[in-house]
């Protein structure tokens, strides 16, 4: 665990930016964790933290949105496109 005083020398983009990267879904993980509501929601949330650093807002809300969708219901994984139609 990193003490308070490493993380000081770490800069809020890359705090952001290693946050996002942790809860990324990897392309091993995607078919297991494609339609995980949470994973998915973190993902987001956290590329939208990202964006906001850099002082992105659109990109940021565009994620928000995604990410409350994911919560929400509103939204849901498309078929894989590498399966074919079903």
């Amino acid at each position: 665990m990193y003490q308070t005083s490493q993380l000081n020398d770490v800069t809020t983009l890359e705090l952001a930016q290693t946050l996002m990267e942790r809860l990324s879904i990897s392309p091993n993980d995607w078919h297991r964790l494609k339609s995980n509501r949470n994973a998915r929601a973190s993902e987001l949330l956290a590329a939208a933290m990202v964006f906001l650093v850099k002082n992105e807002p659109q990109e940021a809300q565009a994620r928000l949105e995604q990410a409350i969708g994911w919560l929400d219901k509103s939204i849901s994984a498309p078929p894989c496109p590498t399966h074919g139609k079903h």
